[in-house]
């Protein structure tokens, strides 16, 4: 660390895959593909710069017997300032990605808890794929730190691809989660400072379907690659045994190799490889075909995907009769992945990647390191590779005369091949090494760091609350107005714990008129309310403006831009001034007549508006900054309380107290909720719903949580007057409020 700058934490988020330090088990499904390789190099070469301080990549605990137990350490030494930091994230088993939506807030909140248990804030927050993206652009905003993103693929050009296969755009959404992945990508992109894409290609043709298109927020940045792991062969791979694997399945094990090597995914393409192999004797008399896709013990215990795939592969084998000349190991080591290049290299083979879409190709760089020329498919990241490398040729995944035409220009071909391969080795290292890519990285998030504010700091008047144990957060219309005598008991149990517990509200409507209903109703002064949805808070007794959190949410903040975007779309009428504010524009919309959310919120991303929108019993719809909403609000506040989210009790009944019910919080929905608006929690475990309505819902949580069983009154605490009757106004906000309520 330097005495001109301060410390450089750089936080890594990649949620998905079975990521670890050593082994990596590359092609064991679907979720552990190049990005869990790339995130733990990237983390390991950011942290070997004089200029970074640490770098923790977090990803999700697993304890899963089927798996190893390495997944289960909550934090995995990489060396040199790196770390795996490993949260919990919903169920402890091993899940695929798609079955981790729901379980996302979770993530972000047991992240920011980890950061606040080490007293440390990250200096930059760069996450990997939608998943990451969504827990990396609530951990930023919560932080006021930048947020760097890099999508691996993408949501739209996948719901693309499967559309053209065939199958209905209701079963992609449901398979799939896609409608949550695009939002959360949209959601990503209008947070991220920066975009790092591997190709320009991907800029152009794949983020370039996002509403949320800001090329100038992107930048090329091509990964790197292991040259002390991937280099040109030495004799010792002779020795090495999965070489005697290979050579068992082939007749000729001197021949050539043609060497395909990733998962056993549809989008590789690895059947027409094989059938194009198959259909030509010219290529069967040059060179052995070796098929490495994966490590499997029974092609039945497979996903579907995966086991049509092999299952395939084994029916061409048998059709085209090329026993002998085709290997398909069944298992191999992430560290004998070097070794197999080498062999093929030493053979004077040549590594072919005939995928059908291919957003980088780390294999590809990896056997050009090895001294392998290569063949790769003419879409994405192969056409930078091999224009940087001179290394190889192109194809049309699709023409099976194409591939065999290129893979016999390499192999039969002695000087070419010299040439190719020399080539391959200095392009390589003067574009695809680490230490490239992290001096490039750091260029690009340089800017960045240096306007990097801190986050909001907790002004004085909070002091006194940092006693409470816990504290219960509540929506004020759908929740405490419709049944008086439950509201009364509510009113009393909050006075008897009021020494341990906080009380807040939060709600969609402004201060003066959220004050004159709790004075029409007496419900008591909260500690905090939350008014306008989030985007101001203030704190008793004196209703105490919080100007930090304004100066934190005002971040990427165009109200006049926002309503002149919406001004001439059908069935939206702006609410009355008294519902306006800097931070809130607010319509009542007409769904019959109004576009969909969704569309709405696509026009206000395609103005290049980063926004939250919230609707509300079908008929209100709010715009209000990206960095507010009521559980972003509760969280702030806990925070800077200092009290656990699972020590509070978030109770809501519309859709805009989603966010607040989501995560780490104790959350109830009480019976009277708006069902359409809160569909989605149904099937969340972590909520309770709640059988009775109003109040009576939220004391029905409070036993089932037992949530005052344990709460804890410390000895500094002092009597405060922050849970007094608002019977009697005590700010002059609250007396005009009072006054206007009649």
């Amino acid at each position: 660390m330097t005495a001109e700058r301060p410390p450089r934490y750089i936080v890594l988020i990649s949620v998905h895959g079975l990521i670890r330090g050593h082994d990596l088990e590359l092609g064991r499904d679907a979720d552990t593909g190049g990005q869990t390789l790339y995130v733990v190099e990237l983390a390991r070469a950011l942290a070997a710069r004089a200029d970074v301080d640490q770098v923790d990549l977090f990803t999700r605990l697993v304890k899963d017997p089927r798996i190893s137990p390495d997944y289960a350490q909550p934090v995995e030494d990489l060396g040199g300032g790196a770390r795996i930091v490993r949260v919990e994230c919903g169920p402890a088993e091993y899940l695929p990605k798609e079955q981790l939506w729901d379980h996302l807030d979770t993530f972000a909140d047991n992240l920011l808890a980890f950061l606040r248990t080490h007293d440390t804030a990250p200096s930059l927050v760069h996450s990997h794929y939608a998943d990451a993206g969504y827990v990396g652009a609530r951990l930023a905003a919560q932080l006021g730190v930048p947020l760097a993103h890099t999508g691996h693929s993408l949501g739209r050009v996948k719901r693309r691809r499967l559309l053209a296969s065939g199958l209905k755009q209701e079963d992609i959404d449901a398979r799939y989660q896609m409608d949550r992945r695009i939002n959360a990508e949209e959601e990503t992109l209008g947070a991220a400072s920066l975009v790092v894409t591997s190709t320009t290609q991907e800029i152009e043709e794949q983020y370039g379907l996002y509403d949320h298109y800001q090329p100038e927020r992107m930048s090329v940045i091509p990964p790197g690659t292991d040259l002390g792991r991937f280099h040109p062969p030495d004799g010792s791979e002779q020795r090495a045994p999965i070489r005697a694997e290979l050579t068992r399945f082939l007749r000729e094990p001197k021949r050539p190799m043609i060497l395909a090597l990733s998962r056993p995914d549809e989008r590789k393409n690895i059947v027409t490889l094989v059938e194009a192999y198959g259909e030509s004797e010219e290529l069967q008399q040059a060179a052995n075909l070796i098929i490495v896709a994966g490590n499997r013990d029974d092609i039945r215990e497979l996903d579907s995907g995966a086991q049509q795939v092999l299952t395939d592969v084994l029916l061409a084998i048998d059709t085209y009769d090329l026993y002998g000349r085709v290997a398909y190991p069944k298992h191999h080591r992430a560290d004998e992945v070097p070794v197999i290049y080498q062999l093929a290299a030493a053979a004077r083979g040549v590594f072919v990647n005939p995928a059908l879409t291919e957003p980088f190709g780390l294999t590809l760089i990896e056997a050009a390191a090895s001294g392998l020329p290569i063949v790769a498919t003419e879409d994405g990241g192969p056409i930078d590779i091999i224009g940087h490398c001179k290394n190889g040729f192109l194809i049309d995944p699709l023409d099976k005369q194409d591939i065999t035409k290129a893979l016999l220009r390499v192999i039969s071909d002695a000087s070419k091949w010299r040439s190719l391969s020399r080539n391959g080795l200095a392009g390589v290292k003067a574009h695809y090494s680490w230490p490239a890519h992290a001096e490039r990285y750091m260029a690009a998030v340089e800017p960045l760091l240096e306007k990097v504010p801190g986050p909001p700091q907790a002004p004085l008047v909070r002091k006194p609350m940092l006693y409470h144990d816990r504290a219960i957060f509540t929506d004020l219309d759908q929740n405490l107005l419709g049944d008086p005598d439950s509201l009364a008991d509510f009113i009393r149990i909050m006075r008897e714990n009021r020494k341990c517990t906080s009380f807040g509200i939060a709600t969609g409507r402004r201060l003066e008129s959220a004050l004159a209903v709790m004075r029409r109703y007496g419900i008591p002064r909260p500690d905090v309310l939350i008014t306008a949805l989030g985007t101001e808070i203030y704190y008793a007794p004196q209703l105490t403006a919080d100007a930090a959190w304004a100066r934190h949410i005002d971040h990427l903040w165009s109200p006049l831009r926002a309503r002149e975007t919406l001004a001439d779309l059908p069935g939206l009428e702006r609410q009355p001034k008294t519902e306006q504010s800097r931070f809130k524009v607010s319509y009542f919309i007409d769904p019959s007549r109004a576009p969909s959310l969704e569309e709405i919120g696509s026009r206000l991303h395609q103005a290049g508006l980063s926004v939250h929108l919230n609707m509300s019993f079908g008929q209100f719809l709010d715009v209000v900054p990206v960095r507010a909403s009521k559980g972003l609000a509760l969280r702030y506040v806990a925070d800077q309380f200092g009290i656990p989210l699972e020590h509070c009790l978030a109770a809501g009944g519309s859709g805009a107290d989603e966010d607040m019910m989501r995560g780490n919080t104790l959350a109830v929905v009480v019976a009277n909720r708006h069902n359409e608006e809160l569909s989605q929690l149904t099937d969340t475990r972590s909520i309770y719903f709640a059988e009775r309505p109003f109040a009576a819902g939220i004391l029905e949580a409070i036993d089932h949580y037992r949530f005052f069983d344990a709460c804890q009154v410390p000895e500094e605490a002092n009597p405060e007057p922050t849970s007094e009757s608002a019977s009697e106004p005590n700010s002059e906000a609250e007396s005009a409020a009072a006054a206007t309520a009649g």
